[in-house]
């Protein structure tokens, strides 16, 4: 008897629904007030990329198309039974780990970095992929087990996250290293991990810092954590970003200097204002008031995918969903702190703000698979 089967079995409302007649929007797998706030966000990111990338056109149409390809996505993976997804974890992973393995001996590199595979001309970032792959087999591996998990299956999960984050950790890529692994441990988190292991981890941690210090973190790491807690130190330098995107935040006051009126964006004062620093020219030009619409619109992203999360059928969607809705706010959380000087410089884009593309199909994919364990039709078993 499996655990998720008898998930099901427990969903008093299930007869009900199967007797209710299908909406047009759950027949093709879209949840409405999830697709209309990301509808907002792109629109919104699509006005603040504008200012923020000089007022080129280039980079909003190559959005533009970024953002069809991303929806598009977005509706075909929603199609995909929640099922097919499961049974495919496995050689998904396996094929996301073959992939990194290619970057490390063939892959081709950019600012002391090798991250990218190049196929006929069109390069991509195998390490995107991993971003739903990790999660997906660690939510199909526990929803496969008693829950909550025993020592073993938590070591066997965390081997799971590991070997994807430290093969991308060696490109050098610390920040997508860091939330591929988050994406894991989310979904050990609401797979009811017991708390003693959650304060062994933290101390783990704490005790390894040293050592990972010395030993893993690259020279351009260990300045980051240092630019961090003392960003004068070095103004013209390593310091510069961010006492730059303090300035830009600080000026903008409560309703900003109005749209296309930025000086540190405008006057390329902020650097990377088009991508990892977007949400300072948002809020020098929009103010406070901009930056809580924007948030706004995040919190009302996270709600939906977690309302998602909680009437999910069985234990597989329901640890893929909540893991999907928490990374979401791990990026936003990450690059909102980053730029606000309250965390490291990382290089984690905002969400559907920062000019990007893999991570923009990337994250709507995983938009894609909320959808579909959303809409899901609930079953009666016999």
């Amino acid at each position: 008897m499996s655990l998720a089967g008898d998930f099901r079995r427990r969903m008093p409302e299930a007869s009900h629904d199967l007797r209710r007649p299908l909406s047009l929007w759950r027949r093709v797998h879209v949840d409405v007030p999830l697709l209309l706030a990301l509808l907002a966000l792109t629109a919104y990111g699509l006005v603040v990329l504008y200012s923020a990338s000089g007022q080129n056109p280039y980079y909003v149409k190559r959005q533009v198309v970024f953002f069809v390809i991303a929806y598009m996505m977005m509706f075909a993976v929603a199609q995909v039974r929640l099922q097919m997804l499961e049974r495919w974890a496995p050689w998904l992973y396996l094929g996301g780990i073959g992939l990194l393995l290619l970057v490390l001996y063939f892959g081709t590199g950019a600012k002391g970095a090798q991250r990218w595979l190049s196929l006929g001309g069109f390069r991509f970032q195998p390490s995107e992929i991993l971003k739903l792959a990790v999660p997906i087999a660690v939510a199909t591996y526990l929803s496969q087990r008693l829950l909550p998990p025993r020592f073993s299956q938590v070591v066997w999960t965390l081997v799971i996250i590991a070997v994807p984050a430290l093969l991308i950790m060696r490109q050098p890529d610390l920040g997508t290293s860091l939330l591929i692994a988050a994406s894991g441990l989310i979904v050990l988190f609401f797979a009811g991990l017991p708390w003693g292991y959650m304060f062994g981890a933290l101390a783990t941690v704490v005790l390894g810092s040293w050592p990972m210090w010395q030993f893993v973190l690259h020279d351009y790491q260990k300045q980051r954590i240092i630019t961090l807690l003392n960003p004068e130190a070095d103004k013209l330098g390593a310091g510069w970003n961010i006492i730059q995107s303090k300035t830009a935040i600080g000026s903008g006051g409560l309703h900003g200097k109005g749209w296309l009126n930025g000086t540190q964006s405008q006057l390329d004062f902020l650097p990377e204002g088009h991508t990892d620093f977007i949400i300072a020219v948002l809020a020098e030009e929009f103010g406070l008031v901009g930056v809580l619409v924007l948030v706004a619109l995040y919190l009302w992203v996270i709600a939906r995918g977690l309302m998602i999360s909680l009437k999910a059928q069985d234990t597989f969607s329901r640890l893929l969903a909540g893991s999907i809705t928490l990374t979401f706010f791990v990026y936003v959380f990450v690059n909102i702190g980053m730029v606000a000087g309250m965390l490291p410089v990382v290089g984690v884009p905002l969400p559907l703000v920062s000019h990007g593309g893999t991570s923009i199909v990337t994250l709507m994919m995983g938009f894609g698979i909320l959808m579909a364990i959303g809409t899901e039709r609930r079953r009666v078993v016999r």
